[in-house]
């Protein structure tokens, strides 16, 4: 008979880049894209942004993590991890989530970029007036 893993998905979001996280019991090893986090993202501080959810609620190594990120850079695609480690963290420990809140961790963040607009060489650039 196959053993049932507990498993919890989620989604997580930041500008263009979007992140699926999922979250399952074990040794606390994060992977993205088939490759180690360490050896994803290329900055300890990037890395410490990842691992800020599991730090507040203190499920540091309880938990082996599978990403698959996709669009945006290297921090829009941090900060969509960091999102979706929240968001998985909610569905496998609900009770944490007044510390999840109140780190701002559950918020996702709504700035993207702003669209550019017709007649107009940018989203708020504008063609040099001339009055002659």
């Amino acid at each position: 008979m196959v053993k049932q893993v507990e498993e919890f998905c989620a989604v997580g979001r930041r500008k263009e880049a979007s992140a699926r996280v999922r979250l399952r019991p074990g040794s606390g090893k994060i992977v993205v894209n088939g490759r180690d986090l360490d050896n994803y993202l290329p900055t300890d501080m990037l890395r410490q942004y990842v691992y800020q959810p599991l730090k507040i609620t203190g499920t540091e190594g309880k938990y082996d993590i599978l990403v698959n990120a996709d669009g945006g850079g290297q921090v829009g695609q941090t900060f969509a991890i960091r999102h979706g480690i929240t968001r998985a963290l909610l569905k496998a420990l609900p009770e944490q989530r007044g510390v999840l809140k109140a780190a701002g961790l559950v918020t996702r963040d709504a700035r993207v970029k702003e669209r550019k607009k017709y007649g107009q060489p940018g989203a708020r650039a504008r063609f040099q007036f001339s009055k002659r």
